[in-house]
């Protein structure tokens, strides 16, 4: 099996800066705390290293939140934050299994019975998506295109 070689991650989209309130601000920390833990947590799939990363990147962006610091926050990233997270940042299975129908990805077979499944939906329904997607230069939510920016499918198409 070929050796995979590590990509350069791609830029973050500028983001104007607000000023924080101080519940945004206490908000946050804990945010970080959060992320914080899991960065060091061993029963991952995601390496150490790809944690830092992601919190590092959304830290520098500007960004807001626990989403960003666990993903790598590219434009599939963020539709997808914004179409299958509640308000505390947790997934809305329903929402992303509509999601992936929608696309045509085939999800129905993938483990949901031991611990971690709902991570591991999230990250192998992305990725199967994002194929989908950038070959096709869109992403279908709701009913409606969502055309992909052009940086995006030029990296992920295949």
């Amino acid at each position: 099996m070929a050796k995979r070689h590590a990509k350069t991650p791609a830029p973050i989209d500028a983001i104007e800066p607000t000023q924080p309130t101080p519940e945004a601000e206490a908000i946050e920390a804990a945010a970080l705390a959060e992320i914080d833990d899991q960065i060091e947590k061993r029963r991952s799939v995601v390496a150490v290293g790809y944690k830092r990363l992601y919190r590092n990147r959304a830290l520098e962006a500007g960004r807001l939140g626990k989403a960003p610091k666990r993903s790598c926050d590219d434009w599939l990233a963020r539709e997808l934050q914004k179409a299958v997270l509640d308000d505390k940042e947790r997934l809305v299975v329903h929402r992303l299994e509509a999601i992936l129908d929608e696309n045509g990805v085939a999800h129905r077979n993938w483990n949901r019975t031991t611990p971690g499944w709902q991570g591991r939906l999230r990250m192998s329904g992305r990725m199967a998506l994002q194929r989908i997607v950038a070959n096709r230069g869109a992403l279908l939510l709701d009913g409606e295109t969502r055309e992909a920016p052009e940086a995006w499918v030029a990296k992920h198409r295949n």
